[in-house]
C-alpha cells in the first residue's frame, strides 16, 4: 500500500507540473495547445539521451548529472515551443489546436522510427533516479527519493507561475487572453507575449517530461499517446479551473485518483468476458466526467480569481 501511494503522488506531482504549463499557455493566455504530448516527450528523452550511460543503441552517453537533464530539458522544450510558437503565431483557437496536435504525433511518429535517436519502440533503458545513494543513506527508496525529488520541482514551478501571474508579465497575458484588439491598441505587443508565454509553458511540459523519464527509467513511444500526454492534462487544467494554479493541482490530483482507482474497481468489479475492455471504458469515464464538469461548472472547482482593484478614489490618494 505504502508503495502504491509513493507511486500515486509521484504522478500526480509530474502531471500537475504538466497542467500548470498548460495553464501558461491556456489558462493565461488563451493559446488552444492540444500538443502537449510532443513537449512531454522532447523534455523526457532530452533529459535521458543527457544522462544515460554510453550505448551502441541510441544516441547519447554522456552520463550527465540529473541536474543537468532537467535543466537541458527545460531548454530543449522551450527552444522546440519557440520553434512551434514562431510557426503558429498567425493561428488561434481550432486552427491551433490542429497544428499542434500534429506536429507531436509526427514527433512521436520521429522517435518510434529513427531508432539511432531513441531506439525506436523498444524505448530507452538505464535512466537512473536522481539522488538515490543520498536518500539510501537516509534509509529512504529510491522511489520516496524521487517522490521528494518531483514535490520539490513542483513547488519551485507553482511559486513561479503564481509569481508571473500576479506581474505585469500575466497581468499582460490575461488582457491577451481576454481581449486581443484591445491589448494590441495600447501598445502591447501580442506576439512577443503569446510567443512568451508558449515557450515558458512548453518549458514547464519538458520538466514534467524528464521527471517521468527518470522516475520510470524506461521510455518508448507509446508513453506520449494523446490519451496520456494530452487528453488527461486537458481534463485535469478543465476540472481543477482554467486559469487558477491551484486549481491546476486540483485537477490534477482529482482526475488521477479516478483515473488510477477506476482500474482497481473495473479489475475487482467486472466479469472475466470484460476484463479487455476495462480500458476503454475508464476512457469513456472521464470522458463522461468531462461533459459533466462542462456542463455543471464550466469555470471548474476553483474557477479564477478576479484581480484585486483599488477603488478609484484611493487609487487617487495614493498617488
Amino acid at each position: 500500500m505504502a508503495a502504491y501511494l509513493v507511486s500515486f503522488l509521484t504522478f500526480v506531482g509530474i502531471y500537475a507540473i504538466l497542467a500548470l504549463g498548460l495553464n501558461m499557455q491556456w489558462g493565461f493566455t488563451g493559446q488552444f495547445n492540444i500538443g502537449i504530448a510532443g513537449f512531454f516527450a522532447v523534455g523526457a528523452y532530452a533529459s535521458a539521451i543527457l544522462t544515460v550511460p554510453d550505448s551502441p543503441w541510441h544516441v547519447g552517453g554522456f552520463g550527465a548529472p540529473f541536474l543537468v537533464g532537467i535543466v537541458g530539458a527545460m531548454v530543449v522544450s522551450g527552444l522546440f515551443g519557440l520553434l512551434i510558437g514562431w510557426i503558429t503565431a498567425r493561428l488561434r483557437t481550432d486552427y491551433l489546436a490542429i497544428a499542434t496536435i500534429g506536429i507531436a504525433e509526427t514527433l512521436r511518429l520521429i522517435i518510434a522510427n529513427e531508432t539511432w535517436l531513441t531506439h525506436g519502440v523498444r524505448g530507452m533503458t538505464n535512466i537512473e533516479r536522481p539522488f538515490a545513494g543520498f536518500f539510501e543513506a537516509l534509509g529512504l527508496s529510491s522511489a520516496v527519493g524521487m517522490l521528494i525529488v518531483v514535490a520539490a520541482c513542483l513547488v519551485a514551478v507553482y511559486f513561479l507561475v503564481e509569481r508571473a501571474r500576479q506581474a505585469p508579465w500575466g497581468r499582460v497575458l490575461r488582457a491577451i487572453r481576454d481581449n486581443e484588439i484591445a491589448a494590441e491598441a495600447v501598445g502591447k505587443n501580442v506576439g512577443r507575449f503569446r510567443l512568451e508565454a508558449f515557450v515558458v509553458g512548453s518549458a514547464i511540459m519538458g520538466l514534467g517530461g524528464a521527471l517521468y523519464a527518470h522516475y520510470f527509467g524506461f521510455l518508448s513511444p507509446e508513453a506520449f499517446l494523446p490519451l496520456y500526454g494530452t487528453f488527461l492534462v486537458w481534463v485535469m487544467l478543465i476540472a481543477g479551473g482554467s486559469g487558477n494554479n491551484k486549481g491546476a493541482l486540483l485537477g490534477a490530483a482529482l482526475i488521477w485518483s479516478i483515473w488510477s482507482g477506476s482500474e482497481f474497481l473495473m479489475s475487482a468489479t467486472l466479469p472475466d468476458a470484460w476484463s479487455g475492455q476495462a480500458g476503454p471504458l475508464r476512457v469513456i469515464l472521464i470522458g463522461v466526467l468531462l461533459q459533466v464538469i462542462l456542463i455543471a461548472r464550466p469555470q471548474g472547482l476553483l474557477p479564477e480569481q478576479a484581480p484585486k482593484t483599488v477603488p478609484f478614489g484611493k487609487a487617487g490618494e495614493r498617488s
